[in-house]
């Protein structure tokens, strides 16, 4: 049995990509992921997808639409990961199923993760379009946490404040584990969920 609350719809992430677009960010995510950020030039980009380098300015308009791109694909993609699936009588396992998401998604999609939080290619300046789109993941959390607090899950609390302190839990633990930071023997899932009920039981 499900609520009738329903969450938030993620926006879209871009005008939809022809063959060669699509292309050509495949193309910079692979340069991206394998050579590092020096790598992503227009001229490599293009080379790497098999075309003109005036494929790359007329679909993106350099470099850093490119670039621009794939961070607004990654938080899109985490978007919607996180907001899947209906909403159920148990607001604080909703919880645990989008912070079970993130973390999933920072697995799965490496590259888009580093473009989104790292960084990693660093004269890149998101747009203010490309900021609030991000910053809208982060309300997705904050609409979940807000219901937990209206069933007496939690206790009230700025729901957006609490997000950010939730979600930085979560991305530092799941940053140390991409990064191998610590003994192989860690065991980064085991230590994402004891995380997760660390941090609801301290918000209940």
């Amino acid at each position: 049995m499900t609520s009738d609350t329903t969450l938030p719809h993620y926006p879209a992430a871009m005008a939809q990509l022809d063959s060669v677009g699509s292309t050509l960010l495949k193309a910079a995510g692979d340069l991206l992921a394998t050579e590092g950020p020096a790598a992503l030039t227009v001229r490599r980009i293009a080379t790497a997808a098999g075309v003109s380098t005036m494929n790359v300015y007329s679909r993106f308009g350099g470099k850093d639409g490119v670039v621009e791109h794939l961070f607004v694909e990654g938080f899109s993609r985490l978007g919607e990961a996180m907001n899947a699936g209906q909403a159920s009588d148990d607001s604080i396992a909703d919880i645990r199923v989008c912070g079970l998401a993130y973390r999933r998604f920072a697995i799965e999609h490496q590259t888009l993760y580093s473009v989104m939080f790292d960084r990693v290619v660093p004269d890149f300046q998101p747009s203010i379009d490309a900021q609030v789109l991000a910053g809208s993941t982060l309300q997705l959390l904050a609409t979940r946490l807000d219901r937990a607090m209206t069933a007496g899950a939690l206790r009230s609390a700025d729901p957006l404040r609490t997000a950010a302190l939730v979600w930085a839990t979560c991305h530092g633990v799941v940053s140390l584990e991409l990064k191998a930071v610590g003994p192989a023997a860690i065991d980064w899932p085991a230590v994402y969920d004891d995380a997760m009920g660390m941090i609801i039981r301290g918000l209940s």
